[in-house]
Formats: C-alpha cells, structure tokens, sequence
C-alpha cells in the first residue's frame, strides 16, 4: 500500500503523523512511504532520517493526497485540505468531526472518503489506546502551562503550584477522570499540588482514588459540587470528553464569575467545542484571553508545544493500526477488527457514526453491511 504523510496545515502545527520509526516499520512490511518535505521538522526528523529508512520525500502537498491510499495525519482536515483529497482515499487521524463545518463534512461524502478517527479507535477491550498515549502527554503539558500561567508576569495569582514549608499549595480542580484527567492529577501531585477530581461516573472517581493512593479528593461532578470547587481553584483542568461527541458545558459563566481573579482555566475538552462555558478555541501563538479575571488557555492542539515527544507517541500508539490497514487492506482491517472499526466515522462517503448522522441530519448506515 502507499502511505502519504503531509505536513500539518493547521496553524502552529508541529506535530507529524508518523516518525520514522513508524515509516521504517511499515516499509520493512514492503509499503510505500512518501513524507512531504520538512513534515516532521519541528520535531527535528528531518526529511534525512525518513529516507534513511527507504521514505521518499514529496515536495508538494498535492503530490501526497494524490499518491496515498492511506493518509497519516494528526489533526482533522480543513476545507482547503478536502479540495486537495484524491477521491476514495483512507485518512486516519484526530477527526473530532463533532466540531467539523457541515460542508466540509458534505465535501468528504462527495468525495467518498473513509475517515478513520484516533479518538475513538477501540482495542480488544474496549479501551481506547491512540487517545490514552496523547492523552497522557495532555495532562503533564497542561500543568506545566498553568504552572508558568500563575506566575505574576503572566498575568496570574503570583502562585506556586507546590507552596513551600509555612505556604499551602496552589488548588488545582480537575473536572473528568478519565485518561487526561488523570494525566493532568498525576502531574498536579508529582509538583506538590492539592489536587481535587470531579467526575460523574463514581467508579471512575474509585479508580482515581486508588490509583493515587488517597492523594487526590475525589466529588461527584454535580452543578452544586462544581460551583463549590470551580470558586476555590487555582487552576481548573477541563478534561471531559464523550469520544466522537461534542462535549458538555459542565462549568457555567457563573460558575468562571465565581473564580479568584488571576487563576487559570486549561480546557483540554476545547479540540471537542470545550467544557466551560467561557472556553473558546485559542492557538499556541496567541494561547490565552481573560474573562471574568480568569485566564483561559483553550489551545485544541495543546500537546503541539512537545511535538517531539508527541508525535512518537503517537505513532507507537497508531503503528499496530496502521500495519494492519496496509497489510490487509482497509476493507478487511475493519471487517476483521472491531475496535478498528468503531473508529470509523465515514465509510467511502458513507456516514457509519450516529454523531455525524446527526449533524448532517441523514439515517446512519450499518458499517458491517456495507463491508460484505
């Protein structure tokens, strides 16, 4: 098969789908890999270490989505990226279609596009392994951002996150236990942070607790719950997700009104339409706005700032998908794989996933029947 690996065209973009590791790996299996020129630059691969393990290098963007069966990318597409698409091509990557523009969605069935999103890729049990690995590299990036964003010269409350002897610790509210959550607690507490997790499901709220050892404080996500927590954080991290859906706004306006002026809110839901009410997409050059004296970073590529460390994440978690695709083909990849499968959100132009369906106001088709 022949794998395309383009530069991102998002803006601030450091990321890469695919290292060259990963390329190695998958030409070892005798597949084609064209990477576009500088693609993983950011990340120092340079195009010299792609073609130290047989990638060939494309010049332009075009050359990529023309050649490619399969498409690796990191971020979802943009309407100019759509334009450039050759038609019936696989695309894997973070689609979050939840929050994609109807017509670009319309574009991608006209062109009848497979569309395969990391974000809700299963394995075997159920889990959900490409959005565990960045996941975990979410919570760490989103501490350390807030750490640097308490800081008086940054407009914050002149904190330290892990207080000193005599000074208590900064409050770092984490809303949603799940993987990035917990990344983001793990971090909080590693740098001395007192750390309080809100979830709905209280089984996740168990695990938290015994992962932790009884360091965190744990509460039910009940609006009276957040409003009481939301007003003594100093930092608040936004991290629920419903994979493939838009997320909830849990944390109201009134609820930001209520927050000491200079604390911070890092919304890790945003790449999802966000989980705060105040919470509107940001970018890493431009990361951060105030309202209500609260200081908001809401960048949907957030583990962009480590594209090094993100991107071979990222492909460790991808490549066993991958090879599996261009081993056997896309039709009998997910025919075969179910968790591969219901990361499916469009299937040669045909919509297999009840968020999209809803979006685009059409009946949902049977991804198994179109498969036979």
């Amino acid at each position: 098969m022949m794998i395309g690996v383009p530069k991102e065209a998002r803006h601030i973009e450091h990321r890469v789908g695919l290292t060259p590791f990963g390329a190695g790996r998958l030409i070892a299996d005798r597949h084609e890999v064209y990477v576009e020129h500088d693609a993983g630059a950011a990340g120092h691969f340079a195009d010299a270490d792609y073609i130290k393990v047989g990638a060939k290098v494309a010049y332009t963007t075009e050359e990529i989505y023309q050649r490619a069966d399969l498409v690796c990318k990191v971020g979802r597409l943009s309407a100019d990226v759509v334009d450039r698409l050759r038609p019936q091509t696989a695309l894997c990557g973070f689609m979050h279609l939840a929050v994609m523009p109807k017509e670009v969605l319309l574009r991608l069935k006209d062109k009848e596009m497979t569309l395969i999103g990391y974000e809700i890729v299963q394995n075997k049990e159920g889990r959900r392994p490409i959005l565990f690995a960045v996941s975990e590299v979410a919570g760490p990036v989103a501490i350390q951002t807030a750490a640097r964003l308490l800081e008086h010269g940054a407009g914050g409350r002149g904190l330290l996150l892990g207080g000193v002897p005599g000074v208590p610790p900064a409050t770092v509210v984490v809303v949603g236990a799940g993987n990035a959550g917990q990344a983001a607690a793990r971090a909080a507490i590693n740098v001395g942070a007192h750390v309080i997790i809100l979830d709905k499901e209280v089984e996740r709220l168990r695990v938290a607790h015994q992962i932790f050892d009884g360091r965190v404080a744990t509460s039910m996500a009940s609006e009276r719950n957040l409003a009481h927590y939301t007003a003594i954080a100093d930092v608040l991290i936004g991290a629920v997700l419903s994979p493939g859906e838009r997320s909830p706004d849990l944390v109201s306006q009134k609820m930001v009104e209520s927050m000491k002026t200079g604390s911070v809110i890092i919304d890790l839901s945003i790449d999802q339409g966000g989980c705060v009410e105040t919470s509107r997409p940001t970018t890493l050059d431009n990361p951060t706005y105030k309202a209500h004296g609260v200081t908001h970073f809401c960048v949907p590529n957030i583990t962009a700032a480590v594209p090094r460390t993100t991107s071979r994440v990222l492909t460790l978690a991808a490549l066993p998908h991958l090879a599996r695709l261009a081993h056997d083909g896309v039709a009998k990849a997910l025919a075969e794989d179910a968790g591969l499968a219901r990361g499916v959100y469009m299937y040669r132009g045909r919509v297999v996933h009840r968020s999209v369906a809803a979006a685009l106001g059409e009946k949902q088709d049977d991804l198994s029947a179109l498969l036979k």
